[in-house]
């Protein structure tokens, strides 16, 4: 199926590793289709020579930046201004279809069936369902629909300075058109959303197909032990909510097909040489994770995070005190 890819983007040599893992995976459960991977300037060559490893097709494309730092703050994600670097896969008009997927996504099973779906198809966002998350979506390219984006962006913006926000407006009949563009859940299963409705992961998470490692903290801002196979990770590290297995999945996948060939091209397994401005930024995001968590907040305060989708689903808005809340009431 020459003329059909599954496509992902690199915006740096850390993204460049997880493109890796996402490739490795989707070889390892034997995909007939392309693998492309964009790639920005930032990614060194060293990088890109692996990635020509795992990928049929390399493609260089310019950063396209919201800039909207007053929305990218609402949702304190600044870095996400330059996911609007995604709209390039619409230019690649010599595959009649493609699927996007975002670099920190991990494939458990082979999900060619995904190339039966029409555009725009995509799995609803944990944190608003009738948004869908745009970390795996079916799209045909069309240098038409890319135009359009492009314009779209300059004079409508996005709602939440990326490209989900962006790409929802677009499309926005996605809600309400057609119910078969729904991609279900296990198709871009989110590691942080399982936890707010355990008894659901409990029933269904072994379904899962595609594993998205939402956040700011990925798969490789952690360490492994590769003797004992576990993610190793801070008593105080907030962002537990990440579920282990998949981690462990994610970096049993980089130890034993990625680490090889970075290793191979010059590029040591903890970080690439001449990239110690990611190395820090790497270093700001993960102390970011570990800060103590904050006071107890008034039932005000609690009220309108819960209204913007910002449950403290770890803490006091956990399943089990909202069970407690619920027996004590009904009793």
């Amino acid at each position: 199926m020459s003329d059909q890819a599954f496509v992902t983007l690199a915006t740096n040599d850390l993204y460049g590793k997880g493109a890796l893992v996402l490739g490795t995976s989707l070889r390892k459960h034997k995909t007939t289709r392309q693998l492309v991977v964009l790639v920005s300037p930032q990614v060194s060559n060293n990088m890109r020579a692996v990635l020509g490893r795992v990928f049929d097709e390399i493609i260089l494309v310019n950063v396209l930046d919201s800039k909207d730092s007053a929305h990218l703050a609402m949702i304190k994600r600044p870095e996400l201004g330059v996911t609007f670097t995604k709209l390039h896969c619409w230019a690649l008009t010599h595959y009649s279809k493609c699927i996007f997927m975002d670099a920190d996504t991990l494939v458990l099973c082979n999900i060619d069936e995904l190339f039966q779906r029409e555009e725009l198809s995509a799995a609803p966002d944990p944190g608003w369902p009738d948004c869908f998350n745009s970390g795996v979506f079916v799209y045909r390219p069309s240098i038409e629909t890319y135009n359009e984006l492009l314009q779209f962006s300059t004079t409508k913006g996005s709602f939440d300075g990326g490209d989900q926000g962006l790409l929802n407006s677009f499309f926005s009949n996605w809600a309400t058109a057609d119910i078969n563009k729904h991609l279900p859940f296990i198709y871009n299963l989110s590691s942080v959303a399982i936890y707010s409705y355990l008894p659901a992961f409990k029933q269904y998470g072994a379904d899962a197909k595609v594993v998205h490692f939402l956040g700011n903290v990925k798969p490789w801002n952690y360490t492994y032990d590769p003797t004992t196979r576990c993610v190793m990770r801070d008593s105080q590290d907030h962002s537990s909510v990440v579920h282990p297995e998949f981690l462990n999945m994610w970096w049993d996948a980089f130890t034993t097909s990625v680490s090889p060939l970075l290793i191979e091209h010059g590029i040591s397994k903890e970080a690439s040489p001449g990239k110690q401005e990611e190395e820090k930024l790497s270093e700001a995001v993960s102390q970011l994770s570990f800060t103590p968590p904050p006071p107890v907040a008034s039932s005000e305060e609690r009220r309108k995070k819960w209204e913007q989708g910002q449950a403290d689903y770890m803490g006091v808005d956990s399943f089990e005190n909202i069970q407690k809340k619920l027996d004590a009431y009904l009793n």
